[in-house]
């Protein structure tokens, strides 16, 4: 006799957090090079820490600029659609937390700042 199969719990709003971290990231090396030393100089915090990181991504400014916006696109598909979902969740329905959604949303904001200022500031 065969034996049910085994559903695996996935926390609800991975992929949107996800997504919204890897566009950060590739946000944060674009905006390494010319924007955020400008900007953290303006408001006195030394930037000398980003030089490296600078050397490191500008030859590759182009293809973090595509994939930052698709995985912030992405995960703002995603975030769209969980609170679709949540709309008709009702009380016993498992649907993604409130806080959850409100750090996702927080974080595709920074990458999307990140990202326009590295665009911007080239």
């Amino acid at each position: 006799m065969s034996q049910p199969a085994v559903q695996q719990h996935r926390p609800k709003g991975v992929g949107a957090i996800s997504l919204a971290l890897a566009g950060i990231g590739a946000a944060f090396g674009v905006a390494s090079c010319c924007a955020l030393p400008i900007l953290l100089a303006s408001v006195g915090i030394g930037s000398a820490w980003l030089g490296g990181v600078a050397m490191v991504a500008f030859p590759y400014r182009d293809l973090l600029l595509v994939v930052a916006a698709l995985c912030l696109l992405g995960g703002g598909g995603l975030l769209i659609r969980q609170q679709l979902a949540a709309a008709r969740c009702g009380p016993n329905g498992t649907c993604t937390p409130v806080g959850v959604r409100a750090v996702t949303l927080a974080g595709l904001l920074v990458g999307g700042v990140l990202l326009w200022l590295g665009y911007r500031y080239v």
